[in-house]
């Protein structure tokens, strides 16, 4: 069974407002080696249109190196988008349709290295029912008193195990957490 993860960038209030977030090499390159542990990528409509319009060929704005290769990478890969507005997708992206629950397992019973998601709303959905198999929260040491914050609304607490961690030279930190006890 391939694996689900999620990754999310936050800074140190919880927001997850990517423009709030400064990109920078580092980051770069730990998104990409994330893309390259998995061999689709699972978004609910907002994610997947906002991805779409910043990562789609043919992009307008030059970008150092280092972002181009996250732009092939996320481009290449499979996308499933979660929507009940969207009537079809392209960008290489299938549409899922039905219950939540029962889509998400049979796309991680196929063969694979992973599936990853990202954004707000779904992985609340994919948390409330135990689907994630992984959490990785980019802290970026910022704080901004406002925005969109993580799991508000979760069902149940999620006790998490930290599995990993990384530090990166602008101060943002990488935590890797399984879903089970914490150590106490």
């Amino acid at each position: 069974m391939r694996p689900l993860r999620y990754s999310i960038n936050i800074t140190l209030d919880g927001c997850c407002d990517h423009r709030v977030m400064v990109p920078d090499e580092e980051l770069h390159r730990n998104a990409v080696a994330n893309l390259e542990r998995a061999d689709a990528l699972l978004f609910g409509r907002v994610t997947y249109e906002m991805m779409e319009a910043g990562w789609r060929p043919p992009q307008t704005e030059a970008r150092p190196d280092w972002m181009v290769a996250f732009g092939k990478k996320i481009d290449a890969l499979k996308k499933y988008v979660v929507s009940s507005t969207l009537d079809r997708v392209d960008w290489n992206a299938e549409l899922v349709r039905g219950h939540l629950g029962e889509a998400v397992q049979q796309l991680k019973r196929q063969p694979g290295k992973g599936l990853l998601t990202g954004g707000v709303t779904l992985p609340l959905a994919l948390a409330d029912l135990g689907l994630i198999d992984e959490y990785e929260f980019v802290v970026h040491p910022r704080i901004v008193g406002r925005g969109p914050t993580l799991f508000a609304g979760l069902s149940e607490r999620l006790d998490l195990r930290l599995v990993d961690r990384q530090e990166f030279k602008s101060g943002a930190v990488v935590l890797r957490y399984q879903p089970g006890r914490a150590s106490a």
